[in-house]
């Protein structure tokens, strides 16, 4: 599937899980910054932000009494 003619959703699911955790190479953000697509990395790290919070409040709640 393809997002834009650049960019692939592979690309843009690694090169947000790169920057979520703060291992993005400079390389790849500068191919982001000229090839991605502002949106579909925004819904990307909303996705991933909803995601991670998620894990924690089930963490919590498992561990929690």
């Amino acid at each position: 599937m393809r997002l834009n003619k650049e960019g692939d959703l592979k690309e843009t699911i690694k090169s947000v899980g790169a920057a979520f955790i703060g291992v993005q190479s400079d390389k790849n953000r500068q191919r982001d910054f000229s090839k991605g697509k502002f949106s579909h990395f925004l819904i990307g790290g909303f996705i991933a932000v909803t995601l991670f919070v998620l894990s924690l409040v089930a963490v919590v709640a498992l561990v929690s009494p």
